[in-house]
């Protein structure tokens, strides 16, 4: 079963991923801040994280960094959730981008694809 952790700051957003996941066969861990969440992945390296990019506190791109920075995440695949164009965020990056509001089933297609390695 593909382990996924979902982060965002908005609580809509968590249950709705939360249950479309574990519809579709996922094991979810989901979290509302960085810190959670970036702990959550070192306790149990998920296969794919999806990443609110604009959070309070410690936003997307940080938590991305520091993911990085760690062995055990390095080269965990994220996809970043994000109501701006992937023009204004940061280039340079190895994230996937969705645009706010997605397509629950399209998302979750996504998610799949880079889980089995199959995604662009």
């Amino acid at each position: 079963m593909p382990r996924i952790l979902l982060v965002d700051d908005d609580p809509a957003i968590l249950r709705l991923l939360d249950v479309n996941f574990r519809m579709e066969g996922f094991d979810v861990d989901a979290t509302s801040h960085g810190e959670e969440a970036l702990a959550s992945a070192a306790r149990q390296t998920p296969d794919v994280i999806v990443l609110d990019l604009m959070m309070p506190g410690m936003d997307g791109h940080e938590i991305l960094r520091r993911l990085r920075e760690e062995p055990v995440t390095a080269n965990v695949p994220v996809l970043f959730l994000t109501a701006r164009g992937r023009d204004d965020a940061a280039a340079g990056d190895d994230a996937r981008y969705v645009q706010k509001p997605f397509d629950t089933v399209e998302l979750v297609a996504t998610v799949r694809a880079m889980v089995e390695g199959d995604a662009p």
